[in-house]
């Protein structure tokens, strides 16, 4: 029993207690940048990663997987907040848990996962432009634009006021701080030495970015950061939760379910990719996803999701067992408690910086390339449906535009049926290729064919490159023989193929002759 003792303080102390300070690390300028780009305090961003550490690190099915503040939720949370006001952030945030929390319950953990790649895909990439676009402005303090489109429009007059300043105007000062940020970023991230590996290129920037600011004391807007940490909590309402039943609002709470889930379980897989230690329980994650949320939204704070920059650093850190995320939690807490002085000195132009490359990452190219390459055209216009979609008009609808398009696509599929026919005057013998799926659906197309068959024909129906047919096809086959029997037709039906996939013979038998 001691040597057992003694080989986990070993791990905390080798690899857990490392790790969970570089995770803190990674994570406390995503905190405070997401934050903003949702258009609440920095702290919640904090608090969010907190709650995600020390309470759902505790009881989740992952444990190599971080959760914290996602720049995926980022666009609908800075939409409900002008829309409803921060002080409905919170109900809607503590509905949209219990959603997760109930799914995890019953089991539907593994359903969240059934999503087309084109959909997810095409779902970061519209994040993407919406974060590239608002943080662009606030890049450059100034005031983002309520809609996606319109921040978009509005960047070359954003770049004009920076290489133009008005007198005492400050765009270009900010400007230059976050261009400093990016390069600083970039030239960290291609260059950074092998001994600071593990130092994340965001915690660098914005060191660099904070003394430029601080020696120099440049007039530009800094964080925010409250004395007291109580300051930033925001419980709800007795007024508040009566509005829950208004269907907009159930609306924006299954929407942050459905992502938040969608993207904390996506997360999950990818790291089980990264280690061999215990593998996810996809519901319990879920349910406790669903838990976290519910208690960042009794505190007003933002939601959360499992993410894979995180997570992925914790791995490579060396975190072995889930007390490496708890810890970068308790160092979140630590910090906002002991020196919220340090926090206010960072400039709010450098953390916008960060959610722009942030926001240009998500774009991926290789994606779409991989899109075409491995599925062809189709899951190319559902990317670029979703993408666009989102970026048009909101993040939910241009979800919904992939779903549906990829529902379509699939009926499609599963309904498409080519036929071809061959006709022999010689012999009076006719040969009709079926190919595809012949189903109900294709039916009226099947029945047009066969009208064209003239009596005392030989028709032969081939369905061994058939990959399925219903019993509707095959009784309007038997009603159609019986039918032109008295004309003397001669039908044959020959599915070899077809038999032996599905490794039982059909309700006609191998040959039919009318």
């Amino acid at each position: 029993m001691r040597n057992l003792k003694g080989i986990r303080v070993q791990t905390l102390l080798t690899t857990d207690l490392p790790a969970s300070f570089v995770v803190f690390l990674v994570a406390l300028p995503l905190c405070m940048g997401i934050a903003i780009a949702s258009g609440v305090p920095p702290t919640r961003g904090i608090v969010t990663g907190i709650i995600g550490g020390l309470v759902v690190n505790a009881v989740s099915g992952s444990p190599m997987l971080v959760s914290g503040p996602a720049a995926g939720l980022a666009v609908i949370v800075a939409e409900i907040v002008q829309r409803y006001g921060i002080e409905m952030l919170g109900p809607i945030l503590m509905l949209a848990g219990l959603i997760q929390l109930l799914a995890g319950v019953f089991k539907l953990g593994q359903l969240f996962r059934a999503m087309s790649p084109a959909v997810i895909y095409g779902m970061l990439a519209g994040i993407g432009i919406l974060i590239f676009a608002s943080q662009f402005h606030v890049m450059l303090d100034d005031e983002p634009r309520v809609h996606g489109i319109d921040n978009l429009i509005a960047i070359p007059s954003a770049i004009y006021k920076a290489l133009f300043p008005i007198d005492g105007s400050i765009h270009h000062i900010a400007a230059l701080v976050g261009i400093t940020t990016i390069i600083t970023l970039i030239l960290w991230d291609k260059f950074k030495p092998r001994s600071l590996y593990l130092t994340p290129g965001a915690l660098i920037a914005v060191i660099i970015a904070t003394m430029i600011t601080t020696i120099y004391r440049l007039p530009i807007e800094y964080v925010d950061v409250p004395a007291n940490l109580l300051e930033a909590i925001q419980l709800p309402t007795p007024a508040s939760l009566p509005r829950l039943i208004q269907a907009p609002l159930l609306i924006e709470a299954l929407a942050i379910a459905f992502i938040a889930s969608a993207e904390s379980l996506l997360s999950a897989v990818a790291v089980d990719r990264l280690h061999t230690g215990t593998r996810t329980d996809f519901d319990r994650e879920l349910a406790a996803q669903g838990f976290g949320n519910m208690l960042c939204g009794a505190l007003g704070a933002l939601p959360m999701t499992g993410v894979i920059v995180r997570s992925s650093v914790n791995v490579e850190a060396g975190g072995k067992t889930r007390l490496s995320a708890m810890l970068h939690g308790l160092w979140l807490l630590l910090l906002v408690i002991a020196a919220p002085a340090l926090l206010r000195m960072i400039p709010t132009s450098s953390l916008a910086a960060i959610l722009v490359f942030t926001g240009y990452k998500l774009i991926e190219v290789e994606h779409i390339k991989q899109l075409k390459k491995k599925y062809g055209r189709l899951p190319l216009v559902i990317f670029f449906a979703t993408m666009i979609g989102i970026v048009v008009t909101d993040l939910l609808t241009g979800v919904l535009i992939g779903i549906i398009l990829t529902a379509m696509t699939l009926i499609y599929k599963i309904s498409n049926l080519n036929i071809k026919m061959v006709r022999n005057e010689s012999d009076r013998r006719m040969d009709i290729y079926l190919q595809g799926a012949a189903t109900f659906v294709r039916l009226p197309k099947l029945a047009q064919i066969l009208e064209q068959v003239p009596p005392k024909t030989e028709l032969h129906i081939h369905l061994d490159h058939l990959a399925y047919i219903d019993h509707s096809c095959l009784d309007m086959l038997s009603m159609w023989a019986k039918q032109q029997e008295q004309m003397g037709t001669t039908l044959f039906v020959q599915w070899d193929g077809l038999v032996e996939r599905n490794r039982k013979p059909l309700s006609l038998g191998r040959e039919v002759t009318a």
